[in-house]
């Protein structure tokens, strides 16, 4: 039902922002480009997001289970299963987060749409294939290793992809909700994920991989067919993508942007930004940091949550697996939330930071007392979902375009997949640390993993402290000069 709803309510909240383009390019058509390349981009995001979710799903229950008739992976007498499991989980995302550098830098420079085309394909091909394991029988550990580093590089090629189509068809002024809005493809894709891993987790788990490769797949396909990267390949004008001239030109592409811009022309090819000139644009360092810890976090709950509904709340796999969707419903009330705030304050950093030091305090609290009937456990993980995932959808999506398009390259680089590719890399480190800490910690007790959780998400928060300071420095200077225009 997500998946339905939360496209529509992206074109809906978009409109104002496409009002330009209406304008200049002769209205349905121009909208419909935009309507296109935003519905696209979400299906394409919420299908590269289901192998997550199956692993997620999946791999931490299936040592629970009575073996099934064609294979004993399930066997309960290997006490390493979680060492083994682990194994698995992070043969994916250290594949991902070595990858997810180099890919910004392929994806500056190759034609977006053959370069996420390629990626769906293949990601689709092996998730597939690690499903096909099942059914073949295969009992060797090192396959299905192989299999996940294979797919974790092609999943690098999504992500930097789309951010840069999306960053591409909408300037600043609003990409905060836009972004948020659209951003609920991660939650989307993690609900259909845990959703279709469920279905089968009890029965044939190779179908838990084998649909969604299909799906991931199939829309790859469509993107190859159907994606437009630039708005001026189909005749719209470039969006604005800097403050300088917001007061003037709301709508986002300024009255010398129109006489200058012929709609008709292709996209001017531009240099592309090397790795190092990336990482000097002010505030990719510390987004990036912050993103570690607070992708940390969410990828802990991404991989263990089942687990600990399984362990702490006495629930069955498959009920443990739907409960947990509900961290994800608050991730996408979140990711919009800290969108809309973001783009009304013009306070990226901030609102990252006040939603990140609310998290570690509500973590708290559900560790104790999320556990102490349904509808606690509802609204907990509901709350704690929007204050986790907040910042980091807020991060991956308006952030990382916002540095892309900084108006220290002085419109003369393209830098969207670069800083894009940096910045999700990093936080995919802690995305690869997160689950495995929480195997090694959790041992110990589940109150030790949520302490390091909590410390998580306490650094996240002062790794923006510079960045918070400056943002706070202008809205003081911005209001000082407002006093001083009106005592005038």
């Amino acid at each position: 039902m997500e998946g339905r709803s939360c496209p529509s309510a992206t074109l809906l909240l978009s409109a104002p922002a496409l009002q330009s383009c209406e304008e200049d390019s002769g209205g349905g058509a121009a909208v419909s480009q935009h309507q296109s390349c935003t519905v696209l981009m979400h299906f394409a995001a919420v299908c590269a997001q289901l192998p997550w979710t199956d692993a997620g799903a999946d791999l931490p229950l299936l040592h629970q289970l009575p073996p099934l008739p064609k294979t004993h992976q399930h066997r309960q007498d290997q006490d390493n299963y979680k060492e083994l499991f682990g194994a698995l989980d992070n043969a994916f995302l250290v594949a991902y987060a070595i990858g997810m550098f180099i890919s910004g830098i392929f994806g500056e420079r190759l034609p977006l749409r053959y370069y996420l085309s390629g990626g769906m394909l293949l990601s689709g091909i092996f998730t597939a294939l690690f499903g096909f394991g099942y059914f073949l029988n295969i009992h060797v550990l090192w396959y299905y290793i192989i299999v996940q580093v294979c797919n974790g590089l092609a999943q690098t090629t999504g992500w930097p992809s789309v951010v840069a189509c999306v960053g591409n068809w909408f300037g600043k002024g609003k990409r905060g909700l836009i972004m948020g809005i659209w951003n609920s493809h991660t939650s989307v894709g993690n609900i259909l994920g845990s959703l279709i891993a469920g279905a089968w987790v009890s029965s044939e788990w190779g179908l838990s991989f084998i649909v969604p490769g299909i799906i991931i797949a199939a829309v790859g396909i469509v993107c190859f067919f159907f994606l437009v990267e630039h708005p001026e390949d189909v005749g719209c004008n470039p969006p604005l993508q800097h403050d300088a001239s917001d007061e003037k030109d709301p709508e986002g592409v300024t009255s010398e942007d129109r006489s200058s811009t012929d709609p008709k022309e292709p996209a001017e090819e531009l240099e592309a930004i090397s790795f190092l000139g990336a990482l000097r644009i002010p505030g990719v360092v510390e987004f990036s940091l912050c993103l570690l810890f607070a992708k940390l976090v969410s990828y802990t709950f991404l991989y263990w949550l089942p687990l600990y509904i399984v362990n702490v709340a006495h629930f069955g796999a498959k009920e443990a697996g739907d409960l947990s969707t509900l961290f994800d419903v608050g991730g996408i009330l979140g990711g919009i939330f800290a969108g809309l705030i973001s783009d009304y304050t013009g306070g990226r950093a901030t609102t990252c930071c006040v939603m990140l030091v609310v998290a570690a305090p509500m973590l708290f609290l559900y560790n104790h007392v999320g556990q102490n009937g349904i509808g606690t456990s509802i609204a907990m993980l509901i709350v704690c979902g929007a204050l986790v995932n907040g910042p980091y959808a807020l991060i991956t999506t308006a952030v990382s375009a916002d540095l892309g398009t900084h108006e220290s390259l002085k419109g003369n680089a393209r830098a969207l997949s670069t800083v894009t590719a940096i910045i999700d890399g990093t936080g995919s480190v802690g995305a690869a640390l997160g689950p495995l800490l929480a195997g090694l910690i959790s041992p110990t007790g589940w109150n030790n993993v949520f302490y390091m959780l909590i410390a998580a998400d306490v650094l996240a928060c002062l790794l923006l402290a510079r960045v918070v300071v400056k943002e706070v420095r202008a809205w003081y200077g911005c209001m000082a000069r407002k006093r001083g225009f009106e005592r005038f």
